[in-house]
């Protein structure tokens, strides 16, 4: 599915950053390692590293994360990258001084287990930054985010705080705000954001 959705020529999601990550990112400590959670064709890692960290991308689709390099390439930074699903992707212990996942959104039994994976693989002083589309999205006029089928899949700051347990939150909340990132996340959005650090 990853693959076709990235095949065609244009970046489906475009090629800036995300609005919440571009706000939040300088909790990150300064140049060190990221780690981006299903990050498809890569605006988010090449932002990241155009401020200076060392980023890895993970994404299932190998389409998807050879166009996160090419446009790596055209802003004149690197990323490393890893073709995996996420499933079969183990974060590793105190390793990443910032872990971003944005619209990584995933069945429930994964998330939290991602989520419980990131809890640890964080260093300590580390941050997680997540935007994610909640439930009420479904009744916004906005494009994006899990099918209405499958509302397992949206996230929810409740849930959040328990899957992210072990971690400080800064920033956590549920609101509605106006997404236009590439063709797929446009218009009148419902999301929840969060942004926690390891003590």
């Amino acid at each position: 599915m990853w693959n076709e959705r990235y095949s065609e020529q244009d970046f489906v999601y475009g090629t800036v950053p995300n609005d919440f990550l571009k706000s939040a990112y300088s909790h990150i400590p300064k140049g060190g390692q990221v780690l981006c959670l299903a990050e498809g064709e890569g605006r988010n890692a090449v932002f990241l590293a155009k401020q200076g960290y060392v980023v890895t991308a993970v994404d299932q689709s190998s389409i998807g994360l050879g166009k996160a390099q090419k446009l790596a390439g055209e802003h004149g930074v690197e990323i490393s990258t890893i073709v995996t699903d996420l499933a079969n992707y183990n974060l590793g212990t105190e390793q990443w001084d910032g872990i971003v996942s944005i619209s990584a959104h995933l069945p429930p039994e994964l998330r939290k287990s991602v989520h419980a994976q990131a809890v640890k693989a964080l260093t300590k002083g580390g941050v997680f930054i997540l935007e994610a589309y909640t439930e009420r999205h479904i009744k916004l006029a906005g494009i994006g985010g899990p099918p209405a089928s499958k509302k397992e899949m949206f996230m929810s700051l409740e849930a959040l705080k328990v899957e992210l347990k072990g971690l400080d939150f800064i920033v956590g909340a549920e609101i509605e705000r106006h997404i236009s990132e590439g063709k797929l996340h446009q218009g009148e959005s419902a999301v929840v954001q969060v942004i926690a650090e390891k003590q």
